[in-house]
């Protein structure tokens, strides 16, 4: 059975229409013209009753006018899908979250993968925070323009990626080594932890390296998703290649 997501918001909404119309179940908005567009290309819509807003998008969801229903088979690719069709080389990046929490942090970190040319994200089944309209929202509709991966057990995927060529980053304020100092030579997957409590050890212990964001001594920490859009663009920065 299909899952149903409701994603809200003038740019998310017309973002899925464009990039994404296959997951789309149906449109409601406001906006006669838009309306329009989306009965013209043969989609369901339908109007947006803003006192009683569909599915579970809350009252205090700043929608503007738009909201959707999307089919999130339609957006989540499964691993095994996803790796039989992956041009892996040089120019070729992964970020795989290790049980981000907050909504927004994943949806920013989804919006800066897709900005630096990073080929997916990789999202867990599991204690992680799963697609939502909030996430798609935080995106900026980037949800829809870059592959978005269900996982299942993480570090059989770490392997498996091992496997293909790829070199294991591992993200931890610990660590000797700075994300300016790496080449960023092969294949690689971004490892970012949790909020609070970092990547798990078990994880940690299949990273080939980990690396650091060098800051001033009296700052404790990056938020996951600025940490993540520095990684990326310090990646990125060594793969031009990857932007085009």
């Amino acid at each position: 059975m299909s899952e149903i997501a409701y994603i809200y918001g003038k740019h998310a909404v017309k973002e899925a229409f464009v990039a994404c119309p296959a997951a789309i179940r149906t449109v409601y908005t406001t906006d006669d013209d838009f309306r329009a567009t989306v009965k013209k290309a043969g989609m369901v819509v339908e109007p947006l009753n803003t006192q009683r807003l569909p599915g579970d998008v809350s009252k205090d969801a700043v929608h503007q006018g738009f909201v959707a229903s999307i089919d999130l088979s339609k957006l989540m690719r499964s691993y095994d899908e996803f790796a039989r069709t992956l041009a892996v080389n040089n120019d070729t990046a992964l970020v795989l979250l290790g049980e981000i929490q907050d909504p927004h942090n994943v949806g920013a970190i989804i919006r800066s993968a897709a900005a630096f040319g990073i080929s997916g994200v990789l999202i867990p089944e599991h204690r992680q925070t799963q697609i939502t309209g909030a996430v798609i929202k935080a995106s900026a509709g980037m949800a829809f323009r870059i592959p978005l991966i269900s996982i299942g057990n993480v570090n059989a995927t770490i392997r498996h990626l091992k496997e293909q060529g790829f070199w294991i980053y591992g993200l931890a304020g610990d660590a000797s080594q700075t994300v300016g100092e790496e080449g960023f030579e092969k294949p690689s997957v971004f490892i970012l932890g949790n909020e609070g409590a970092g990547i798990r050890e078990k994880t940690l212990e299949h990273c080939d390296i980990t690396l650091k964001i060098p800051m001033a001594p009296d700052v404790e920490s990056l938020n996951a998703s600025v940490a993540a859009a520095i990684v990326c663009y310090a990646w990125s920065e060594k793969h031009g290649g990857a932007l085009r």
